[in-house]
């Protein structure tokens, strides 16, 4: 802990070891409670860890003085409250920052994102993706490293979020098809060496990015209290699947679980990339909308956006209307699979079926309800993504992680 003298007898010497052993193995699970949001106070904290109060108040010390957490020892009572109130905890708005970095169809970004899911600075996004991930990813690290030098934030590490299927433990982009990288692209050792060419702190990693929206959005939004929860999502182009088990993202034994985006659910329906047709990668997609409401992609903004604002402000016209019916059957077709395979307690939908959910609510939950049996028994909660840039924020919980399990290692 902090060093500070025990005001104890001498001789007591092994009972203040392993109060100190406590209070230091205590310092993970008491930061990641404040990080999601779930100990507000010190008197909740106290709960949530099973300590004593006093020990919960050196841990919740040790962590303010690590630079992460905020203690206001001086919290106003509620009116007409009683007793004294608790110390409010909060992460630190000034502490240190993960770089989170994604990269897509349509371009790329880079941000610093603190405890909290907080997106503390982004730095603006490109357009264009080169097809060597080298140059993609030195890119976007010197961007994150200019958001650094602005800030003079501490780095605990890097995060990436790619549109691929990512091979453990090689860290291998299997199949990056919107994006013309070659398929094996071994993206994590690439975006590792451009983060130890920027000169900075800490461990970098890369995942899938609908899994990082999932883990994104478990800790900090729509996801936050489900045990089981299946988040499924349309990036810029295609469709991905995550599973958040018992807290835990679901990778599967090599990461490579929950691809859905080739479930079929048009059987006559378009030629996917992987060899089948109708799949929801293809008849769910960005570009699948467009072409069903019958416009021709532009270039002006990407096609996610395109298809968004297509639903947000001409739902009117028939035929926007009707792509999109035609959309919200089929992924609720897909969805329904999905429940009677791994019933899961609450299902979040992100990107364009976000919006599709927001367009026609009751008649997404009804197709899910007739083709699934415990859509029909149990009502599975379906919820709109309420993070932006989840992916992001997901990709810097990678880098948090190191952190949130061993905090005095992490910075020392």
């Amino acid at each position: 802990m902090s060093g500070k003298a025990d005001p104890r007898p001498a001789g007591d010497g092994s009972t203040s070891r392993t109060r100190l052993d406590r209070g230091r193995a205590a310092l993970g699970p008491a930061l990641e409670l404040v990080h999601t949001g779930r100990a507000p106070t010190r008197a909740v904290l106290t709960a949530e860890l099973g300590v004593t109060r006093a020990t919960a108040g050196a841990v919740a010390a040790e962590l303010e003085a690590l630079g992460l957490i905020r203690v206001d020892a001086r919290p106003g009572a509620a009116a007409g409250s009683q007793g004294r109130p608790s110390h409010k905890l909060a992460v630190a708005e000034d502490g240190p920052v993960a770089l989170a970095a994604q990269v897509h169809a349509d371009g790329f970004r880079a941000a610093l994102v603190g405890l909290g899911g907080r997106i503390v600075a982004t730095a603006p996004g490109c357009e264009v993706v080169d097809a060597d991930p080298a140059k993609v990813l030195a890119s976007v690290v010197t961007a994150g490293a200019e958001l650094l030098r602005e800030t003079g934030r501490r780095c605990v590490g890097a995060g990436l979020a790619v549109p691929s299927a990512v091979a453990e433990p090689e860290g291998l982009a299997l199949n990056p098809l919107h994006l013309a990288w070659p398929a094996g692209s071994p993206v994590r050792d690439i975006f590792a060496e451009q983060v130890r060419a920027a000169g900075l702190d800490g461990p970098a990693f890369a995942a899938n990015d609908v899994n990082l929206a999932a883990l994104a959005e478990h800790r900090h939004g729509a996801g936050r209290g489900a045990r089981d929860l299946l988040c499924v999502a349309t990036g810029h182009r295609g469709v991905g699947g995550a599973l958040v088990l018992d807290g835990r993202l679901h990778r599967g034994s090599s990461g490579l679980a929950l691809e859905v985006g080739h479930l079929t659910v048009h059987p006559e329906g378009r030629p996917c990339h992987c060899g089948s047709r109708g799949c929801l990668d293809v008849e769910t997609d960005p570009l699948a909308f467009l072409t069903a409401a019958g416009r021709e992609p532009g270039p002006e903004v990407s096609l996610l956006q395109q298809s968004i604002d297509l639903v947000r402000h001409h739902y009117d016209d028939p035929g926007v209307r009707t792509a999109t019916e035609t959309l919200i059957d089929r992924l609720g077709l897909g969805l329904a699979g999905l429940v009677n395979i791994l019933n899961p307690d609450r299902i979040i939908l992100g990107g364009l079926h976000r919006t599709l959910l927001d367009a026609d609510p009751d008649r997404l939950r009804a197709v899910v309800a007739d083709r699934s049996l415990w859509g029909q028994s149990g009502g599975v909660p379906i919820l709109p993504c309420t993070l932006d840039h989840n992916s992001l924020v997901g990709a810097a919980e990678l880098a948090w992680q190191p952190v949130l399990d061993d905090p005095l290692g992490a910075l020392a």
